[in-house]
């Protein structure tokens, strides 16, 4: 389970402080896919690194209990020098999962060829993000971070992200942001709004999704429903 206890996140712009999060808390549930949802800038990837404690907090606690991943789509986790198939290798070893194995199942999913052995530094951003979800998947944690990495690569390599994706959240949680709606509904149940320095928990992700769309046009978000609500 992930819990923040009045998190405060901040950043200091020309004109004003820019607000991430203000005194927030929240129970992320356990064993379901969470969609986390905001306008452009309302600080989704810098909670989801807050939550991988790749991202120092102004004030509060964040409580992690279980195994959880880097924020998938994230590739400060690997060495520009190394290879793609070195930084798996020695990611294997720091979550302490079979080394051999999880080089077969990154290189065959990651689809990267003859790059897999090159440095890392030489990798476009699609194919820096195909081995992070490739690595990400072949590990087994208990939660998955996942910052719009499902949107790399054509139809078919999206669909194979989304199968083995929706297989692993058969026994562990997620939390998501992507700017796919029908993604979203596709892989999550619940949402979670970020806005203004608020987050707002949302049962179903109908109404996440319907508040969402709500706040883009400059509009107040309903009050919470229940889990079956529909617009």
């Amino acid at each position: 389970m992930i819990s923040l206890r009045n998190v405060s996140k901040s950043y200091r712009t020309k004109s004003e402080r820019k607000w991430i999060l203000r005194n927030a808390t929240l129970d992320f549930p356990i064993g379901t896919s969470v969609a986390l949802l905001g306008r452009n800038g309302a600080g989704k990837s810098t909670l989801l690194k807050m939550i991988a404690g790749t991202i120092d907090l102004d004030s509060g606690e964040i409580i992690r209990h279980g195994s959880i991943s880097w924020p998938i789509g994230f590739a400060g986790s690997f060495h520009p020098e190394l290879t793609g198939a070195q930084n798996t290798r020695f990611l294997a070893r720091v979550y302490g999962v079979d080394t051999d194995e999880l080089v077969r199942f990154t290189e065959d999913f990651a689809e990267l060829g003859e790059f897999f052995n090159m440095p890392f530094r030489t990798y476009s951003s699609g194919m820096r993000s195909r081995l992070a979800f490739g690595v990400s998947m072949g590990v087994p944690f208990d939660t998955y971070l996942v910052d719009e990495v499902t949107s790399v690569g054509d139809a078919l390599f999206q669909k194979k992200c989304n199968a083995v994706f929706t297989e692993r959240m058969r026994y562990s949680s997620a939390i998501v942001v992507s700017h796919s709606m029908p993604m979203i509904r596709q892989l999550c149940s619940c949402g979670v709004i970020v806005s203004d320095g608020d987050i707002i928990f949302y049962e179903s992700i109908h109404q996440a999704i319907h508040c969402h769309n709500l706040i883009l046009m400059g509009k107040e978000p309903q009050i919470p429903a229940g889990k079956d609500w529909k617009p």
